[in-house]
C-alpha cells in the first residue's frame, strides 16, 4: 500500500493533516489521524423515523414513506447536575424532540421523511437553575437539519417532564457534519462524473472498484460561498449545506479532493477554480 500510485484526482496525501488554501470559509478543517478519520464529534446514525421511511415516492422522485413517531421511552438511567447525558437520556431526548409535525414536514439528507439529526447535547442551565444545584432540571438540546427548506432546528427537551420546552429555528447556520451526511456526500461524488478521479485513485491503490462510501474513511468540512470564489452553481453554499470531503483509502493514503464541493441540498457536485 506504500507504493506510489498514479495521481488522477490531484495527489495522494499520506500525512495526518492537509493545509487548505483559498478564499472560501471552512469549518473544522483539521484532519484526524488514520484511526479516527470518520469521527465527526456528533452522534451518528439514522433516527428511528428515518429508518421507517424506506418505501414509497414523493415530490421530485425522492423516496419518502409514511411513518410513525414512537412514543418517548421510559426515563431509564438518569444523570445528575452537569453529568454527561446517559445512553437512556440520549434515546429519550431524541424521541421526545421528534414530534409528528416535525417528522411529517421535514426531509433528511437522503430525501426520506423526517429531519436529519445532527446531535444531542446537555443544555446549558438557565439563570434560575443555579440555586437548585444537582436538583436542577436535566435538559437536552436536540439538533436537526431539515433539508426540505435548509433549516437548522434545535429543540430543548426537559428530561424530567418529557416535554419540549423550547424550539429554535434558524436559516444560514451550518454546524459540523454528521457521519450520515459525509457518507451521503461521498455517495453523490462517487456517482458523479467528477468522481472519476477519486475512483481511479482508489483502483490504483487497491486494485478494486470504488462503489460505496463504506470503502472509505471520511472526514469533511462545511463549505461556505465567498463572492467570486467559486462557480455560480455553488453560490448558495452557506444557505445550502455544502461539503468538502477529505476521503481516505482504508489502510492507505488520503486522497486530495479539495477542489470538489458537494451541495447536499441541491444534490450537485462542482469543481472549484484552480
Amino acid at each position: 500500500m506504500r507504493n506510489i500510485v498514479h495521481r488522477h484526482l490531484g495527489k495522494m496525501v499520506a500525512g495526518t493533516a492537509i493545509a487548505v488554501a483559498g478564499t472560501a470559509v471552512m469549518v473544522a478543517v483539521t484532519l484526524p489521524g488514520t484511526a479516527g478519520a470518520d469521527d465527526s464529534g456528533t452522534p451518528a446514525g439514522r433516527t428511528a423515523a428515518q429508518e421507517a421511511g424506506a418505501a414509497g415516492a414523493g415530490a421530485g422522485g425522492r423516496a419518502v414513506a409514511p411513518g410513525v413517531v414512537e412514543a418517548a421511552p421510559a426515563e431509564g438511567q438518569k444523570g445528575e447536575g452537569s453529568d454527561p447525558l446517559t445512553d437512556d437520556e440520549l434515546e429519550r431526548a431524541g424521541k421526545i424532540a421528534l414530534s409528528r409535525q416535525l417528522f411529517r414536514g421535514s426531509e433528511s439528507v437522503d430525501g426520506e421523511r423526517g429531519p436529519q439529526r445532527l446531535g444531542i447535547d446537555l443544555a446549558e442551565p438557565e439563570s434560575d437553575d443555579g440555586a437548585a444545584g444537582t436538583h436542577a432540571p436535566r435538559r437536552a438540546d436536540v439538533t436537526f437539519y431539515d433539508y426540505r427548506d435548509d433549516t437548522l432546528v434545535t429543540r430543548t427537551v426537559d428530561l424530567g417532564t418529557g416535554k419540549v420546552v423550547h424550539t429554535d429555528t434558524r436559516h444560514g447556520v451550518q454546524p459540523p457534519l454528521s457521519r450520515a451526511e459525509k457518507a451521503e456526500a461521498a455517495g453523490l461524488l462517487i456517482a458523479d462524473p467528477l468522481g472519476a478521479g477519486l475512483k481511479a485513485d482508489y483502483r490504483d491503490a487497491t486494485g478494486k472498484a470504488l462503489t460505496s462510501p463504506d470503502q472509505l474513511q471520511l472526514s469533511g468540512a462545511v463549505y461556505r460561498a465567498a463572492p467570486g470564489a467559486q462557480p455560480a452553481v455553488l453560490d448558495r453554499c452557506g444557505e445550502h449545506r455544502c461539503v468538502r470531503l477529505f476521503p481516505k483509502i482504508k489502510n492507505g493514503p488520503w486522497v486530495d479532493a479539495r477542489s470538489l464541493v458537494i451541495d447536499l441540498s441541491a444534490r450537485e457536485v462542482a469543481r472549484l477554480g484552480r
